[in-house]
């Protein structure tokens, strides 16, 4: 019996959605059993995407609610909707009360407002008062975030009775890992670890094991600070606090987790001048996708007149109209000033997001940069200047006007006025080149840390304008430095 139990989960284990399917087409209630027993909740969600309401409704049918509750919580917006429309009241019922309040919660702020009062109207008279506390704080804080659902004791409570409440009421709460320890007063004093009580004695109390010393938040802390205190701590739970000190709710890892992927996922959006959006990329309509795209286009498309401008100035300029093949260096300087600058956001950003530094640093960090800026330039300067000189004479750029023909392969490159006209087009080039380096990595600091200090995001501001000012500044240091090599077409 036992070798047949292992021949079926090991078929079931690599399960895909054909075999689901098959399952749910022969009412075979057994192997979609063991589907959950082996597959992990979040495999079986991504393997039924796209079922028809009437297939995953079965699931649910099939499966017991204490099973299916956390697999419910792993659906898109989307299967949720539909489930919600075709469940009966006693099915809704099964399967939310089943669930964690701050699961719900979140599940509501996603449904149109006719399925959010079915599902409310499911939950239990404990669940409805937690899930309408959390709907009352706002998106994005701690209070939105935290559950209700956790183990609190007054610390005078014995060891041994706060053992006998785990052992009684621990499966209905989020963690039992960490315990939350309250006064008379009811104001939040300190936090046990499952292991305290372990080794502690059975007469000692709670407020002689706990730890006071603890890290907690306000209803009204930002999520990403929350994550950010989490990371700093090493902390698996962290008490949430009213105004009034008091405790209101927890936050536990597995919630954080998720705010961390929600934030690296909008700074990754933002980088890239798109907006953020909290659905699946497969779950974007074709004009979802570019209405997160067309705003910043336009944005930088009204940004880009700055350049259009300089570059209007440099193509009427008697230097370039004499000196045509210095036009040809304007995307590689381009280029590099705004690469150059772009390694140092993204390092800014980084450091910023990790709590390395804040913008109260600015004077270190800039003098961190600047100095490896310095260095930075200087190479880059000095490897230009060799690499455009071995273009010029190899051809690969020619000044056709003053020089026409004149390269290394035809052998009349070696000439005095030659060798001096290339070495001045190569030092322009490069210090043009050192420069924007080191005016761009200032910049891609300063940008960065100024957004931090005015409480915006970093990755937001950072990007798009820097883009812009490194365009418009490479071209204005390129243009004055040509006035100042080739005085006499100024």
């Amino acid at each position: 019996m036992d070798e047949e139990k292992e021949s079926t989960a090991t078929k079931v284990a690599s399960i895909d959605p054909e075999k689901i399917l098959g399952y749910i087409r022969k009412k075979d209630r057994k192997a979609l059993l063991t589907v959950f027993e082996i597959v992990p909740n979040i495999d079986i969600a991504e393997a039924v995407e796209g079922f028809e309401p009437a297939d995953l409704l079965y699931i649910f049918r099939a499966v017991p609610s204490e099973i299916t509750a956390d697999f419910f919580d792993e659906l898109s917006s989307d299967a949720k909707e539909s489930l919600i429309k075709a469940m009966t009241d006693k099915e809704l019922v099964d399967i939310i009360n089943e669930q964690y309040a701050d699961d719900v919660a979140d599940t509501l702020t996603e449904l149109p407002a006719n399925l959010a009062s079915k599902v409310l109207r499911a939950a239990s008279k404990d669940m409805r008062k937690d899930i309408n506390t959390l709907l009352q704080y706002a998106e994005g804080t701690a209070g939105a975030l935290m559950t209700t659902e956790y183990l609190e004791f007054i610390d005078t409570t014995p060891v041994f009775k706060v053992i006998d409440e785990i052992r009684a009421k621990g499966k209905d709460a989020e963690t039992i890992y960490t315990l939350f320890v309250r006064n008379k007063q009811r104001e939040f004093v300190g936090t046990a670890g499952l292991d305290d009580l372990i080794f502690a004695k059975a007469d000692e109390t709670l407020g002689d094991i706990m730890n006071r010393d603890v890290v907690s938040c306000h209803t009204a802390t930002d999520q990403e600070e929350v994550a950010k205190m989490f990371r700093r701590y090493d902390l698996n739970a962290m008490a949430v606090l009213n105004a009034d000190n008091r405790l209101v709710g927890v936050i536990t890892v597995d919630d954080v987790m998720d705010v961390m992927v929600e934030e690296q996922q909008e700074d990754l959006a933002r980088l890239t001048n798109m907006e953020p959006t909290d659905k699946p990329y497969m779950e974007l309509s074709a004009w979802d996708n570019a209405k997160k795209c067309i705003p910043w286009l336009i944005a930088l498309l009204i940004l880009g007149t700055f350049v259009t401008m300089v570059l209007d100035r440099i193509e009427k300029s008697k230097i370039f109209t004499a000196l045509p093949m210095l036009i040809a260096f304007v995307p590689t300087l381009m280029d590099t000033g705004g690469n150059a600058g772009a390694q140092t956001t993204g390092l800014m950003i980084r450091g910023l997001a990790v709590d390395d530094f804040g913008p109260k640093d600015v004077l270190k960090v800039l003098w961190k940069e600047f100095r490896s800026a310095l260095i930075i330039a200087g190479i880059v300067s000095c490897f230009a200047f060799f690499w455009i000189t071995i273009e010029q004479y190899t051809g690969i750029v020619s000044d056709a006007e003053n020089f026409p023909g004149v390269n290394i392969w035809s052998g009349n490159c070696w000439s005095m006025e030659f060798f001096t006209h290339v070495l001045k087009n190569s030092a322009l080039i490069s210090i043009t080149m050192g420069v924007a380096v080191l005016f761009s990595k200032t910049i891609g600091t300063l940008l960065p840390l100024g957004a931090a200090a005015i409480k915006k995001d970093p990755a937001l501001l950072s990007q798009p304008m820097l883009t812009t000012i490194m365009d418009v500044a490479t071209l204005c240091i390129f243009l004055l430095m040509a006035m100042t090599f080739f005085p006499n077409f100024a």
